[in-house]
């Protein structure tokens, strides 16, 4: 059966400071935001009720507005409990979180001067984002031909909504060619991360894994990189190049919507689903869920 669309659902979005209502949580069309891409926003996951890791989410939402030059218009302590509030009021026990703060409809000229600033909080039921098949096969990744842009192009360490579109773009194309999702290189040419994972390579029984100098440092990467670490792996953070995946015996993903996943091929490269990866992903389902 197929899923009801986002905007006709039933429960409740918290939006500037109140619930609302999920069908009336709604923006005018005039939006400066959805016209210039400058919205903020965060990806969050609840397991058994519970957000994980929601206080690291929410300053990096706070940290992204100021890069997108405004202030967040809600503080870190309203953030937690408005989160925490609409995953209970909607009876939620496993859940996909959405925080994200725009500039609203006071005018749209490209200048955002005197542009009021709006927040909303919305959270729905979210299964694994994977089948179990995939899990044991690896995903399928194609070599996306757009690139993540330099440091001072954009504000890359944003989660930013325009710095999406090639995200989008790239993973469309993917999904066209038969591929579960799209690796993306740097504007240098080296690796950095697929449409919205980071990734990881496991060479010599060591974990590699791009230095995030022009994209986002991701929450689910640094607590899988810790827990590489307790394992007692060599964790390596570093520049990467295309042509070390031919020394490439394990590669996987990171993120919030994905968790820890194995990656089978990139173009015609294979790959393990290797102990390594099998164990990161073991390890983190116990720290998420508390176990």
């Amino acid at each position: 059966m197929a899923l009801l669309p986002l905007d006709e659902r039933d429960g409740v979005i918290w939006f500037d400071g109140k619930l609302v209502p999920w069908r009336e949580a709604r923006v005018h069309v005039l939006t400066h935001s959805l016209h210039y891409g400058g919205a903020a926003f965060e990806g969050e996951r609840a397991y058994n009720g519970k957000i994980f890791k929601s206080v690291e989410h929410h300053q990096r939402l706070i940290r992204s507005c100021h890069m997108l030059d405004y202030e967040c218009p809600v503080g870190i302590e309203e953030l937690n409990r408005a989160a925490a509030e609409v995953v209970a009021r909607n009876q939620l026990v496993n859940a996909y979180v959405r925080p994200i703060v725009w500039r609203g409809s006071d005018n749209l000229g490209v200048s955002a001067k005197g542009i009021r600033l709006h927040a909303a909080i919305a959270a729905w039921e979210w299964p694994a984002y994977y089948p179990d098949e995939v899990k044991r096969r690896g995903l399928k990744l194609v070599t996306s031909s757009w690139v993540r842009p330099a440091p001072n192009s954009a504000p890359c360490q944003s989660k930013a909504s325009g710095l999406y579109m090639i995200c989008t773009m790239s993973r469309d194309a993917a999904n066209k060619a038969g591929a579960d999702d799209a690796l993306m290189h740097d504007y240098r040419g080296q690796l950095a991360e697929t449409s919205a994972s980071n990734i990881f390579l496991v060479i010599n029984g060591e974990v590699h894994t791009p230095t995030p100098d022009c994209f986002l440092d991701g929450i689910t990467r640094r607590t899988v990189m810790d827990l590489a670490r307790k394992r007692g792996l060599k964790v390596v953070e570093r520049a990467i190049w295309p042509d070390e995946m031919a020394k490439t015996t394990e590669f996987f993903v990171t993120g919030t919507a994905v968790e820890v996943m194995p990656v089978g091929q990139i173009d015609q490269q294979r790959f393990e689903v290797g102990p390594i990866t099998r164990q990161l992903m073991e390890d983190y389902q116990a720290v998420v869920r508390g176990s």
